[in-house]
């Protein structure tokens, strides 16, 4: 479950937001209580972002963006997927690449987005997107001049300002996502100590390893 709470159709009053659960959970479902949108997802980030209405128009009116952005959508795509395998959000990555999927990516690609590296399914642009996405994500922005060379090679500024801005916009979905654990993101923390079986005895790691 996530771990703020969800927003019953009840209690809300916000028009966009009621807009939002009718037309991704349809008029007769109450979204916090019958999970499930149109697009296959739990659809808790809309319950849970719903908790403010402020915030909630402000993130529904980043993804207006896309309608006037001149940047091709299969490099926005590349970006916002990678953003979300690099973040670790499953969410943001399996969306990303169903949409990449929409647009006619080929499979090959988007299966070689995790290992673009060793790829050469990608074009050179292509290859600057993603690595510059992962300066962007992994690195808080430090990329070589030599990425943003061939990115400036290739598009124009206002399209790398749109890269860039809907990039770390879907950073910090990844981040918030796994934070609150919404949707796909709703995964225990996979890093714990595992348990010593019983009768085993415990015993002084270091000396044992050290002879």
């Amino acid at each position: 479950m996530p771990r703020l709470r969800e927003v019953p159709r009840a209690e809300v009053t916000d028009e966009k937001i009621l807009f939002f659960y009718d037309r991704l959970f349809g008029p007769d479902k109450d979204p916090a209580v019958d999970h499930g949108t149109i697009h296959a997802t739990p659809g808790d980030w809309w319950t849970v972002f719903a908790q403010s209405p402020d915030v909630f128009r402000h993130a529904v009116r980043g993804f207006s963006l896309y309608r006037n952005a001149t940047l091709d959508p299969l490099l926005r795509e590349l970006g916002q997927s990678r953003s979300g395998y690099a973040r670790g959000s499953q969410f943001v990555f399996s969306q990303h690449c169903k949409q990449m999927r929409s647009l006619g990516m080929p499979e090959e690609k988007i299966a070689a987005v995790p290992h673009w590296q060793i790829s050469d399914r990608f074009t050179e642009l292509e290859r600057a997107v993603l690595a510059y996405t992962d300066g962007l994500v992994y690195d808080g922005g430090r990329v070589p001049d030599e990425v943003f060379a061939v990115l400036k090679a290739n598009l124009r500024d206002s399209e790398i300002l749109e890269l860039t801005y809907i990039t770390c916009l879907y950073d910090m979905h990844a981040t918030m996502c796994r934070a609150l654990r919404l949707e796909f993101d709703d995964r225990p923390e996979p890093v714990a100590e595992v348990e010593i079986p019983a009768g085993v005895e415990i015993r002084d790691l270091s000396a044992d390893l050290s002879g």
